[in-house]
Formats: structure tokens, C-alpha cells, sequence
């Protein structure tokens, strides 16, 4: 499934059933983003958004790091023209710019993550790394500041002067750390990361696929829009969810005492 690319990077993609595999493939650059691989990656969310069958994506990287970050050396020279977009049928992994995903993402992470690494963690919905996972904001140390949303998601999810220690310094942290700061769901052991985030992608996999977007798209929603926003909209998505063969399929399991199957309809 693998090809290890210390050229231009590219995702493997493999669905097996109800999951999508989204792997970073640029292990000889210890999977750092040029534009090919942030291209990629962009087109893979989408690919993923439009497989009705896909209920949950897992992001994992091959080699022994996730990911060292933006490969200034060849993003630079674009960034400075303005010369890189996500294309129209992909997704920003960072969830800045165009439209949200709709559907759940879980993170695998090990050894290096760093800058952009960290800020897909944060537009992730649940983050599972090992014991050699190192964290570090280093934008800062290359004359530039994060833009992947750390500004804004850090500094919700850490608290102010825990974020800024890291957002302004620079400074290396570990999993453990970054577990206190509320960064991830879960620590492991190594070698434990990916089966572990698989084992949460088919937990949401076996959860309604409407009730699971409704409550993305609520809180996606609180956080662009504020509360009062998605609070205003609470009652309209249960009911639409109420009338679903879903919503009756839940009662019917829950009265006959079995496990519920869903088809999102």
C-alpha cells in the first residue's frame, strides 16, 4: 500500500468496508507537505466526503514519523505568489477555507509532528498517538506564525498561556503533554496507534451516519458561529432525524434488546 516517496508526496487511499484509509506517503521527507501532498491529501478528503459507504476516515502516516511539517523549501517560492489552492473537489484538511467535511476523521500519530501536523490534529475529531509522538509549533523559528488554525484551536483547546508557551517559543512537547492540554483522546504504546484509531472509526461506523453529521454540524457550527447559532438549529436537525429509518431502526434495537444497523437513510 505503500510507496516510501522522498520526491513529490502523495496519500495512499484503501477502503476497507465502512472505513477510508487516508495514509500521508512521503516517508523519506519524513512526510513533510510539499504541494503535491497537500494537493493530495485535499482530494483524498474529498473522495472520502463523496463514498456514501465511508462512514469514518482513519489518518495515519507510513514510515516512523507523521509528519515534519510545510516543506518551506518548496512551498515558499508558491505561497509568495499566491500560486497554491486546494482544488475545486477537495477538502482543506485544515478546515480554514471553502466548505467544512461533513463526515467524522481519526488521527493516528507517531514520532515527528510538527506545525501543520499538529493543526490537523486539531480539525480532527478524535487524535490517538504513542509514547514517541514529539509535538512542536515551529513557525515562529521560521519567520512565519501557524496558519491551520493553532491560533484559534490551540489556544480553545489548551487555554491561553498553555498554547502561547508553545504558539511563541517554539518549544517541543510530548504525548503525555499534549494529552494534559487536551490536544488528544488517548495515548498508546507504540506500534498500538493505528489499530487503536481503528478501533474508534468502527465505533462511529456502527453509530447512525445521519445522527453522526447532525452532530458534527452542530458543533462545527458553535465554533464558526457561536452558540446561540447552533443552539437555534437543535430542534429543526432532531426532527428531521426523528422522521429517519434510522432514528425508528434505534428504538426497534434498543425494544429488542440486539445491536442497531444503520443505512443512513
Amino acid at each position: 500500500m505503500s510507496q516510501d516517496n522522498s520526491g513529490a508526496g502523495r496519500v495512499t487511499r484503501e477502503q476497507r468496508g465502512d472505513l477510508f484509509f487516508i495514509g500521508l506517503d512521503r516517508a523519506g521527507k519524513r512526510n513533510a507537505f510539499d504541494s503535491a501532498l497537500l494537493t493530495d491529501l485535499s482530494l483524498a478528503l474529498g473522495e472520502y466526503e463523496r463514498q456514501d459507504e465511508a462512514r469514518c476516515a482513519v489518518l495515519f502516516a507510513h514510515g516512523e514519523h507523521f509528519t515534519a511539517g510545510l516543506d518551506l523549501m518548496e512551498l515558499t517560492p508558491k505561497l509568495a505568489s499566491g500560486g497554491f489552492h486546494y482544488p475545486q473537489e477537495g477538502i482543506d484538511p485544515w478546515g480554514v477555507s471553502g466548505p467544512r467535511r461533513t463526515k467524522p476523521v481519526v488521527v493516528a500519530v507517531q514520532g515527528t509532528c510538527w506545525t501543520a501536523g499538529i493543526e490537523l490534529m486539531l480539525n480532527a475529531d478524535i487524535v490517538v498517538a504513542d509514547t514517541t509522538a514529539r509535538f512542536a509549533h515551529l513557525e515562529v523559528l521560521r519567520g512565519i506564525s501557524p496558519a491551520g488554525g493553532s491560533t484559534v484551536r490551540f489556544t480553545r483547546a489548551a487555554g491561553w498561556a498553555d498554547a502561547m508557551r508553545y504558539l511563541l517559543t517554539g518549544e517541543t512537547f510530548d504525548a503525555q503533554q499534549a494529552r494534559g492540554m487536551r490536544l488528544l483522546t488517548e495515548v498508546v504504546e507504540p506500534g498500538q496507534t493505528l489499530p487503536r484509531a481503528i478501533e474508534y472509526a468502527q465505533r462511529i461506523a456502527k453509530a447512525a451516519p445521519l445522527a453522526v453529521r447532525a452532530t458534527l454540524q452542530s458543533a462545527f457550527l458553535a465554533q464558526a458561529a457561536g452558540d446561540e447559532a447552533a443552539f437555534s438549529q437543535l430542534n429543526a436537525a432532531l426532527l428531521t432525524q426523528i422522521k429517519s429509518q434510522d432514528a425508528r431502526e434505534g428504538v426497534m434495537a434498543m425494544l429488542q434488546k440486539r445491536e442497531p444497523v444503520f443505512t443512513g437513510r
